[in-house]
């Protein structure tokens, strides 16, 4: 019997992290500015935290996908013109305003293979041993 070897990645990409949003616009679709470069990609969906601090609390828990604009500001698919205006209280909270990544458009499935970070080291492919009572289980079925 040949035995199977799988592999995988030693080093596997980066999936984009949440960001704190710095601005929300009221505008279909919305303009969303982060703190910090968001290293988004075009495609991917993001769910928006906002607190009722921040006001807007009615993009709460929405998610959509989203085009990237520059480096710190991407459009999300959301129509935000009747929500009430977004106002950042501050950077001394408890809470904050935050865009999550939670998937992305399949037909432009980009961000798996892209590794974003900046110097980051490139992806080699390890074999991982098959334990033998995982082979001699399929053996049997």
């Amino acid at each position: 019997m040949v035995t199977p070897t799988f592999t995988a990645l030693t080093n596997p990409p980066p999936k984009p992290a949440l960001r704190f949003i710095g601005n929300i616009t009221n505008a279909n679709p919305a303009l969303v500015t982060t703190t910090i470069p968001h290293l988004y990609q075009s495609g991917i969906i993001v769910r928006l935290y906002v607190p009722s601090d921040f006001g807007m609390y009615q993009a709460d828990q929405l998610f959509g996908a989203i085009t990237v604009i520059n480096a710190t500001q991407f459009t999300i698919a959301l129509d935000t013109t009747t929500f009430d205006v977004y106002n950042n209280p501050g950077t001394n909270l408890a809470k904050a305003a935050m865009s999550v990544p939670i998937g992305e458009i399949t037909s432009d499935f980009y961000s798996p293979f892209t590794n974003t970070l900046p110097n980051a080291t490139p992806i080699v492919d390890a074999p991982i041993p098959v334990p033998p009572s995982f082979i001699n289980y399929y053996d049997q079925v």
